[in-house]
């Protein structure tokens, strides 16, 4: 695929996958992260390979009822990107927000947005997003991720009905958001 820069077009397929034409390319990866799965760590570790710098936003998103506070769930996304090495861990950082993700992408400023695709159920919500951001935001294009077949089929609702009902998430969640789903159920 090709990234559109000021200086022309850059081809990533040329001698692999470089990072963004731009000074310094950030990104944007809002979600609720309730809980973080693998699948969304997949999308983390292949957005390090597009950004110079990449930020986790774990939004509000009160209307959703999460299963964890918003604290609960940065502090979960830290722990989770603390396996990384050392230089792209000091890439990345976890920005909560709340209100409009265009508005928190400029407010970062992130030229680029990353999204999650797992399957074409996703992909009409998320092109009416990507087609409304781009209206009142131009500059800060939105990149999707198709997730791979091994995670397509994860949502962190999905993870939280198994864990709820019993069942064991073990291979759709790391070892340590596992203990923390089956702590959370255990509670109530």
């Amino acid at each position: 695929f090709f990234f559109q820069a000021e200086d022309g077009i850059r081809d990533s397929s040329v001698t692999g996958v470089q990072t963004c034409a731009l000074p310094i390319c950030v990104g944007v990866y809002p979600g609720t992260f309730d809980p973080i799965t693998s699948g969304h760590m997949e999308v983390v570790r292949r957005s390090l390979r597009l950004v110079d710098k990449l930020i986790i936003g774990p939004a509000t998103n009160i209307g959703k009822g999460p299963l964890f506070s918003l604290q609960e769930r940065i502090d979960i996304i830290k722990d989770e990107i603390h396996e990384f090495s050392e230089a792209d861990s000091g890439r990345i950082e976890v920005v909560p927000f709340d209100g409009l993700l265009i508005h928190f992408a400029r407010e970062v400023g992130a030229s680029v947005i990353i999204r999650g695709l797992r399957a074409v159920s996703d992909f009409e919500y998320e092109i009416q997003m990507a087609n409304m951001n781009a209206r009142m935001e131009p500059d800060i294009e939105t990149i999707f991720l198709m997730a791979s077949d091994r995670h397509q089929f994860i949502a962190s609702s999905l993870v939280k009905d198994i864990a709820r009902l019993g069942g064991d998430t073990s291979q759709f969640v790391s070892k340590r958001v596992f203990q923390r789903l089956k702590s959370k159920f255990a509670a109530s």
